[in-house]
C-alpha cells in the first residue's frame, strides 16, 4: 500500500503514525469497561489477544512494508534532536499506569469465569509487553536520566527490572553467541527457550550489577544497587494493588507481570533465532552487525512498536533513537511482522518448517558451522 511512497513523504507520514501506540491503551480501557458492563464479559477478556494476534497480522499484510530510510547526513541528526519523538514515548508512562490500574479494578469487579480471568491476565500482560517493556526497552538505552529512569519505571511496573541491566550490559554484548540466553538457537523451541531465558536473565542481571559495584568499591547489598531500587518499586506496586483491591489485586499484578515478561521473551526468541556471530581465530566473536538480528519491515507493527522490528539496526547501533532506525535489505528478513511471528513461534513444528530453511539459506555454504554451533551450545547447557 505504501511501498511506492517517496521516502520523504513516508517519514512525514510516520511522524504521526507513531500515535497509533495509543490504540493499545485505548483497547485496554474499552475492554476494562466492557468487562464490568457487558453481558459478554468473557469474550472481552480475550479481545486484546484476538486484536493483537488475529487482526493486526492481517492488517500488516494489507498495509505492507515501509520503504523509508532517513537520510544519514541531514534527516537523522535533525530527527534525533526533535523533542516530539521523546514526548511520545514518555507520555506512554502515565497512560500505561492508568490503564493497568483500571484493568486491575475490572479484574476484581467483573464476573468472569476462571478461564476468562486467565484470559484477562494474558491480555493485560500482552498489552504490558507492547507498552511497558517495549517502550521501556527504548528508554533504557538512552542517556538522559528522565528517559532512562522512565524506562526503569516501565519495567518495574511489570516486575522485570533485571532487563534494564541484563539487556544493556549482557544481551547487547553477547548477542548471537552461546553466552547469551536471550539469543535462541537453531532448532530450539520457544518452550525450551523461555525457562532458560527467565532464569539466566534474572541471575545475570544481579551478577552484572554486583560486578559493576565491586569495580567501584561498593557493596552489592547497598543503596547503590539499582536493582534493589527497581524491585522495591515493583514491591510497592504489588502492595498498592493488594491494599486497594485485596488478594485478587495482588494476583492481578503478579499475573500481568508474568505474561508481560513472557511476551518479551517470546519476542527475544523471534529476534535472533538461529543466528550466530562467527568465532575468530583469536577466540573472540566477530563484532555485532545487522546480520545478527532478524529484521521485519512491516509498517503497521513498526508503528505500534516504535520501530522495534528494525532490530538489525538497533543491535548494530544501540543508542540510535527509534525514529531513525533503518531497514537493511541484506539483513535476514522475517516473513511477517512480530504479531504473526509470535503466533507461529507458539507452534514449534510450524515455526521450524517456516524458519529453519531461512536460517539454512542465510548460512548457505557454512552449514557445518551452524550445526557445530548448535552442538556447542548443547554441550555448554549440559555442563
Amino acid at each position: 500500500m505504501f511501498e511506492r511512497m517517496s521516502s520523504d513523504l513516508m517519514i512525514l507520514f510516520k511522524r504521526f503514525g507513531y500515535l497509533l501506540v495509543v490504540v493499545v491503551p485505548a483497547v485496554g480501557v474499552a475492554c476494562s469497561w466492557l468487562l464490568v458492563n457487558s453481558p459478554n464479559a468473557n469474550f472481552w477478556a480475550f479481545f486484546p489477544i484476538l486484536f493483537t494476534f488475529g487482526l493486526v497480522p492481517i492488517l500488516d499484510y494489507i498495509v505492507g512494508k515501509d520503504p523509508a530510510n532517513p537520510d544519514e547526513e541531514v534527516q537523522v541528526p535533525a530527527m534525533s534532536s526533535e523533542i516530539y519523538y521523546r514526548v511520545l514515548t514518555l507520555m506512554c508512562l502515565p497512560l500505561h499506569l492508568g490503564v493497568m490500574a483500571y484493568a486491575g479494578w475490572a479484574f476484581v469487579n467483573a464476573e468472569l469465569s476462571l478461564f476468562a480471568q486467565l484470559g484477562w491476565l494474558m491480555s493485560v500482560g500482552v498489552m504490558g509487553g507492547i507498552i511497558a517493556i517495549n517502550i521501556g526497552h527504548e528508554l533504557i538505552h538512552k542517556d538522559p536520566k528522565i528517559e532512562n529512569w522512565a524506562g526503569g519505571l516501565f519495567l518495574a511496573s511489570v516486575t522485570y527490572a533485571g532487563f534494564k541491566v541484563e539487556h544493556v550490559r549482557g544481551h547487547h554484548v553477547h548477542v548471537s553467541t552461546p553466552n547469551d540466553a536471550s539469543s535462541s538457537r537453531y532448532n530450539q523451541s520457544v518452550y525450551d527457550f523461555l525457562p532458560k531465558a527467565f532464569l539466566h536473565n534474572f541471575t545475570n542481571a544481579w551478577r552484572l550489577e554486583a560486578e559493576r559495584l565491586k569495580r567501584k568499591g561498593k557493596s552489592p547489598l547497598s543503596v547503590y544497587n539499582e536493582l534493589i531500587w527497581w524491585y522495591s518499586i515493583s514491591g510497592l506496586f504489588a502492595l498498592t494493588f493488594f491494599a486497594v483491591f485485596g488478594w485478587m489485586g495482588l494476583l492481578f499484578f503478579v499475573g500481568q507481570s508474568f505474561f508481560a515478561s513472557a511476551t518479551l521473551e517470546v519476542i527475544n526468541y523471534i529476534e535472533h533465532y538461529g543466528l550466530h556471530r562467527r568465532e575468530l581465530e583469536n577466540g573472540r566473536f566477530e563484532r555485532v552487525t545487522p546480520a545478527h538480528s532478524w529484521n521485519s519491515n512491516y509498517l503497521l507493527t513498526n508503528m505500534f512498536l516504535f520501530h522495534l522490528q528494525r532490530h538489525s539496526d538497533h543491535h548494530a547501533y544501540a543508542k540510535r533513537r527509534y525514529q531513525v532506525l533503518r531497514h537493511y535489505e541484506e539483513s535476514p528478513q522475517l516473513p511477517g511482522g512480530y504479531a504473526a511471528m509470535f503466533v507461529l513461534a507458539l507452534v514449534p513444528p510450524l515455526w521450524k518448517k517456516v524458519m529453519n530453511p531461512r536460517v539454512e539459506a542465510y548460512y548457505q555454504g557454512e552449514l557445518d558451522q551452524l550445526f557445530r554451533e548448535g552442538r556447542r551450545v548443547n554441550n555448554i547447557s549440559a555442563s
